[in-house]
């Protein structure tokens, strides 16, 4: 789908397992979560509970301190090849760019600003750190609070705001998102949800390859 140079243009991009090449959220939940939180993602790819459920139950199983999760993950995630490339060409471009993710929006900031891009915008889960566990709450564009259809809220927003949109992501919780997107960018399980509905897309492995696709859009 060619995009339209009338229009101005913004890029909506998932965070875990699409600009990083892991899911930060598991690797803190192995880590820190007291009993195992993974029968509530098993419910969550059976379709029984939302990602906002899954993440609601699960967090709230994490008593750890926020220095301490920060701790455990400096400098061991893995960024997808080209990301600072497609920020420097959204830049050049006049392309808005933002992060939106079921992810919590304290590790996804605390990540960017190690890589020099803490000034991207993230909309996450906003994290509140209790005796009993993590407070995992996510807010929509309106100020409402949701349990499901976050990221879809976040594309309606931008498109209500004049902007066609980009969606680049990697899971199940993309593809209602994506679907109303003017041009999507997959991997992962949301490659495999596409080819299953026929929904066009273009398939990438690194923000390299997206950037190649963009210059022919």
């Amino acid at each position: 789908m060619n995009l339209s140079k009338a229009k101005k243009t913004l890029i909506q991009c998932d965070f875990d397992g699409t600009i990083t090449t892991e899911d930060v959220s598991f690797i803190i939940l192995d880590r820190f979560a007291r009993g195992d939180w993974r029968p509530l993602l098993k419910e969550y790819r059976a379709g029984k509970i939302s990602v906002g459920h899954l993440n609601t139950k699960a967090f709230a199983m994490v008593n750890a301190d926020k220095q301490d999760i920060l701790k455990a993950i400096s400098g061991r995630i893995k960024i997808r090849d080209g990301f600072h490339k497609l920020v420097t060409y959204c830049w050049q471009r006049d392309f808005h760019i933002a992060i939106v993710s079921n992810g919590l929006d304290f590790y996804i900031k605390a990540i960017l600003s190690e890589i020099g891009l803490q000034d991207i915008p993230v909309s996450a889960a906003q994290t509140s750190f209790l005796p009993e566990g993590l407070q995992v709450r996510y807010v929509g564009p309106d100020g409402m609070h949701l349990q499901d259809g976050f990221k879809e809220a976040h594309v309606a927003s931008f498109l209500s705001s004049g902007y066609q949109i980009i969606y680049v992501g990697n899971g199940i919780s993309d593809f209602p998102a994506a679907k109303h997107c003017q041009h999507v960018f997959a991997t992962g399980e949301l490659l495999d949800c596409c080819k299953e509905t026929n929904l066009e897309c273009s398939a990438f492995t690194d923000f390299n390859t997206i950037i190649k696709v963009l210059e022919i859009l």
